[in-house]
C-alpha cells in the first residue's frame, strides 16, 4: 500500500455514515434549533429598523438549522460533501442587506449552525453569550445624534439676517447648507442642533413673509 492509498482510505473512513447516529442527528439540530430561537429573540429585542420585517428574522433564524444539517451531510460521506460545494457555489442571494446589524445576526445564525453542526455545542452557547453582551455594551456608548435640517421658504429675500439670529437664540450649532434666492423669494436649508424644535418652527412660522418652514430629522448619527 503506497502514500495515496493511505490518504484515500483515511478520507473515506473520515466520512463513514455509521459515526453520526439517529439520536446525534436529533440533539445537533435540537440544539441548533434553540439557539436560533435564542437569536430571533436577540434580533427583535436590539433591532432599530424604522420597519421589523418578521420573516427576515424568521428565515435567519431557521437558517442555523438548515446550516447544521447541511454540516451533517457533509460529514456522512464524501460524495455528499463535493456534491454540497459545488451546490453551494452555483447559488446567487439577491436579496439585499441594508442595515450592518442585520449582516452581523446573519452571520451569526450562518456560524451557530455550522458550529452545532461540527458538534461544538459549547463554543455555540460560548458565542451567543459573547455576542449578545458585545451588542448591548457596545450600544450604551453615547453618539451625538444627527443635527436637524430647517427648510425655510420665504417672499423676503432679505430674510436671512433676521431668521439667524432666531436660530441662533434656539439653536446652540447652525450653519447655512443651502441658499437659494429667487425673484420668487428665499429659500434656505440651516443644518442646527435644538431641543426648542416645535417652539423654533412656531416663532419663524409666524413671520410675515415666510410661506413655509419644516424641521427634518432622521435617525442616523454622527461620531462624537
Amino acid at each position: 500500500m503506497n502514500f495515496s492509498d493511505v490518504i484515500k482510505k483515511s478520507v473515506l473512513q473520515s466520512f463513514s455514515y455509521s459515526d453520526i447516529t439517529t439520536i446525534t442527528i436529533l440533539v445537533t439540530l435540537f440544539i441548533t434549533f434553540v439557539l436560533a430561537c435564542y437569536i430571533f429573540m436577540i434580533y427583535r429585542l436590539v433591532t432599530k429598523s424604522a420597519f421589523y420585517v418578521k420573516s427576515f428574522n424568521v428565515s435567519m433564524a431557521v437558517i442555523s438549522v438548515v446550516t447544521a444539517g447541511i454540516i451533517l451531510a457533509m460529514q456522512s460521506s464524501i460524495v455528499i460533501s463535493l456534491g454540497m460545494v459545488g451546490a453551494l457555489s452555483i447559488v446567487r442571494f439577491r436579496t439585499a442587506i441594508k442595515d450592518p446589524m442585520d449582516l452581523l445576526f446573519l452571520f451569526w445564525s450562518i456560524g451557530t449552525g455550522i458550529i452545532c453542526g461540527a458538534g461544538l455545542f459549547n463554543v455555540a452557547v460560548l458565542l451567543c453569550i459573547l455576542v449578545t453582551v458585545g451588542i448591548l455594551v457596545l450600544d450604551l456608548f453615547p453618539v451625538k445624534k444627527a443635527p436637524y435640517l430647517l427648510i425655510v421658504n420665504s417672499s423676503d429675500g432679505d430674510l436671512e439676517e433676521s431668521l439667524l439670529k432666531i436660530v441662533e437664540e434656539m439653536a446652540s450649532h447652525q450653519k447655512v447648507k443651502s441658499r437659494n434666492l429667487t425673484k420668487s423669494g428665499l429659500d434656505l436649508i440651516i443644518e442646527l442642533r435644538t431641543d426648542r424644535g416645535p417652539e423654533l418652527v412656531k416663532k419663524i412660522g409666524g413671520l410675515e413673509t415666510v410661506k413655509a418652514v419644516s424641521l427634518m430629522a432622521h435617525d442616523g448619527e454622527v461620531r462624537s
